[in-house]
């Protein structure tokens, strides 16, 4: 009996609508990109998964996708060796200045993950099995998740205010965490900093801390502050957070941080690669490592990034971008699968309102996503959504993220540069 081979890969870029979320570098466009992909196997079984939503990494996927064609779908070491050769090396940064520069290795597991992801889920199907028991089994039938609060604007300019509303003051920011926890049940915080004045945001997070002062509290600027802002901050904040993330640039400015900061540092801007582990644990750059199967190499990838962690003491979280249900149960499989992934995760679920998946696989209840039992992913594609994502894709305008640009199209004095205080 010949093994199943994959006959056949599909890449369907799509847009989803995204509110004006502000960060560090500028403030999300209209629409959130994705990719949906879909790997077909000489035994009638497909499977998905999903990816960044960029023209240049689409591009990559389309090419990477027709030369994995004939190759054994549980062969993931050779799809990877595939990957790189049909790559050759191609040096990609990371579009939106919200993670660290990416290497060409680092290019090389962005794109396979994607891959990767989707033969788990083909190979979950075939053997009756959820995903996250191809990981070595899940340690935890629920996977907790963080709220992730934003400083936003009403709206996108000409459109009807969201849901959420304008959020740019203290009071404003207490009321969106308020409004998740009744939602979602969140039993941690996590707010995206870097927007406002340094001393606005410890205002913001100690109203949070008296709102709320029994839920883990995290601050993540995105390295909008100085070594010496950062050192300030932190010390103003003790006892205030679970965690403080990426305060300011590179791994020698966050070990300078470390040494004088009350609370563990965090990071998914300094340390975005493997190669990046050995340097920061010399220097103690950061305490907790933000994962993210998405650009580490896939979900087997992140196991390896646990062992790591496990073997040098540090934390183990999970870094989060706009995205849709496919990706949000991946996360849930692989963060079931690994002890030490303690902290609640990342998420940019209750920001969304469309999806490509049939309602009902992942529900949020009291904070948590109970992990599917069924096989593989435990999603199937809503086909009727996938195309109307997709038509909006055609029709959007967009072909890459850049928070920056969008920003300065409204207000052309801001200027994206980093460090900023």
């Amino acid at each position: 009996m010949s093994p199943p081979s994959i006959t056949n890969v599909i890449i369907t870029p799509v847009a989803f609508a995204d509110p004006p979320l502000l960060n560090a570098v500028g403030v999300h466009e209209p629409f959130a990109l994705r990719s949906i992909i879909e790997v077909e196997t000489s035994d009638g079984v497909t499977g998905l998964s999903e990816s960044y939503g960029d023209a240049r990494h689409v591009e990559r996927l389309d090419r990477v996708g027709v030369a994995l064609r004939g190759l054994d779908v549980f062969s993931t070491t050779r799809m990877l060796e595939v990957t790189a050769v049909t790559l050759g090396g191609a040096v990609g940064a990371d579009g939106h200045g919200l993670t660290g520069q990416i290497s060409a290795a680092g290019t090389v597991l962005r794109t396979f993950s994607a891959f990767e992801v989707a033969a788990l889920d083909v190979q979950g199907k075939l053997l009756g099995r959820p995903v996250c028991d191809l990981l070595g089994g899940a340690v935890r039938d629920r996977v907790p998740f963080s709220a992730y609060l934003f400083y936003k604007w009403g709206s996108h300019p000409g459109a009807a205010p969201d849901r959420y509303g304008e959020v740019l003051s203290v009071e404003a920011i207490v009321e969106q965490a308020r409004a998740m926890l009744s939602t979602y049940g969140f039993g941690a915080i996590k707010l995206k900093g870097g927007v406002l004045s340094p001393g606005e945001e410890i205002d913001a997070v100690l109203a949070l801390r008296d709102a709320f002062p029994l839920i883990p509290l995290r601050l993540d600027p995105n390295t909008a502050w100085s070594v010496a802002t950062s050192i300030d901050v932190a010390r103003r904040l003790e006892g205030g957070l679970e965690y403080l993330e990426d305060p300011t640039p590179g791994l020698v400015g966050m070990a300078e941080v470390a040494r004088e900061a009350p609370m563990p540092l965090a990071t998914n801007m300094c340390v975005v690669g493997f190669e990046d582990l050995a340097p920061a644990v010399s220097l103690g750059s950061a305490a907790v490592i933000l994962s993210d199967h998405h650009y580490w190499g896939g979900l087997r990838k992140v196991c390896d990034l646990a062992a790591v962690c496990d073997t040098f003491d540090l934390g183990l979280s999970m870094h989060s971008n706009s995205h849709l249900g496919i990706s949000l149960a991946a996360m849930t499989h692989v963060a079931a699968a690994v002890p030490n992934l303690t902290y609640a995760l990342d998420t940019h679920w209750p920001w969304k309102d469309e999806d490509v998946i049939e309602a009902g696989a992942l529900v949020f209840r009291d904070g948590a996503v109970a992990v599917p039992t069924a096989p593989g992913l435990g999603v199937e594609l809503d086909r009727d959504a996938l195309a109307r994502l997709h038509e909006r894709y055609r029709t959007c305008g967009l072909t890459e993220r850049n928070d920056t640009r969008y920003r300065q199209s409204i207000d052309p004095a801001y200027d994206g540069h980093l460090p900023r205080w």
